[in-house]
């Protein structure tokens, strides 16, 4: 542990810190390490630090050099490997502690993957608040006059003299009220959600159930769950409907995808993470639900539009579906994200497991 200094701070610091001793070997990361390294004290405790962090030869000698020196020293915006395989952008800062026992090291990294991400999910919300706003004014807009049209049609169909006629004027009202119907859906949700403590597991095997409905054994859905969650504070209905908007979409895209030979599959994911940060507000404890299918994957200039309405890579798609999923979950606290390469695109839904939030 760290020297002289309450654990409980380190504990709930966002930065991650680690604790290397004489022999640059761990002997403390605080929960932010574990998250950003991906992995857990227990598994790192007495490990050299090369087994936590891929180092270039420059980065292990100047701890080396802290070490013997005292001497700080900080990198910016570094590239680490983690033995995962994948690759974290840090500020990584280093500083000799000095005690009666031997010297340590203590490193700080501060991820910039996630400062870029919060960066990039306000400016997310934002964009999307606008475009609520515009659609509410759009819709207004049409549903006046589609309201006077439809009227109109009404009173002409009574007094015209023969069916022949009327046919008209039924089309006019069919083609009214398929209009009023479409921008009602583009408004989304038109009710605060209804909150009250849900398994979020039982609401994912209704929206499994539906899917394998509809896909006929064309798809295979995996379960890959995290039985210790709590419960979230949620709306039943409106949360089936977003992640069966987001479940339909991937199968979708995997029936429709003519390319692959292999098996299609999608996977629903459950996962906490600790210290996470939704816009501007960072939580202790967020649920992390991922929809993953192996298809084609979105098209890069179609992925900051994705959330949008009316936009879609289908043919014989309405480009609502995602964009009234986001809404519901934004309704709730929470966020979509979409990282999509080909052979795997993954839907992330983040939703609040507590009340309490503190700003970022």
């Amino acid at each position: 542990m760290i020297p002289n200094a309450p654990a409980a701070l380190a504990e709930h610091l966002t930065t991650a810190v680690l604790v290397l001793d004489s022999r640059l070997h761990v002997q403390y990361l605080n929960p932010a390490a574990e998250i950003a390294l991906q992995t857990s004290a227990a598994h790192l405790a007495g490990s050299p630090v090369t087994q936590a962090l891929e180092l270039e030869e420059e980065t292990s000698q100047l701890l080396e050099k802290c070490l013997t020196t005292g001497q700080t020293f900080t990198l910016r915006e570094a590239t680490l490997g983690l033995p995962s395989g994948t690759r974290v952008h840090v500020d990584f800062s280093v500083s000799r502690l000095q005690d009666a026992m031997s010297a340590r090291l203590i490193v700080e990294l501060t991820p910039r993957d996630r400062l870029h991400r919060i960066s990039r999910e306000e400016s997310l919300v934002a964009k999307q608040e606008t475009t609520r706003l515009l659609v509410r004014g759009l819709a207004h807009e049409i549903k006046n006059p589609l309201g006077g049209i439809r009227g109109a049609a009404q009173l002409l169909q009574r007094v015209l003299p023969d069916e022949d006629s009327k046919a008209y004027t039924r089309i006019i009202i069919e083609e009214a009220d398929r209009l009023r119907h479409l921008v009602d859906r583009m408004l989304g949700p038109t009710r605060a959600p209804d909150l009250a403590p849900l398994n979020i597991h039982e609401v994912m095997e209704r929206v499994i159930q539906l899917i394998q409905a509809e896909a006929r054994d064309q798809v295979q859905l995996v379960r890959d769950y995290d039985p210790s969650i709590p419960d979230v504070q949620g709306d039943r209905g409106q949360l089936i409907q977003a992640f069966l908007n987001l479940a339909r979409n991937a199968m979708q895209a995997l029936i429709e995808d003519t390319t692959r030979q292999d098996e299609k599959r999608i996977t629903f994911r459950t996962r906490t993470q600790r210290q996470f940060t939704i816009g501007a507000k960072r939580h202790r404890l967020v649920l992390r639900l991922s929809v993953i299918d192996n298809g084609p994957g979105i098209p890069p200039h179609m992925q900051e539009s994705l959330f949008y309405p009316m936009v879609s890579g289908r043919a014989e798609g309405t480009g609502l579906g995602l964009s009234i999923a986001q809404s519901i979950v934004g309704q709730h606290g929470g966020l979509i994200e979409c990282e999509s390469t080909p052979g795997h695109t993954e839907f992330m839904v983040y939703l609040p497991l507590e009340t309490g939030s503190c700003r970022d």
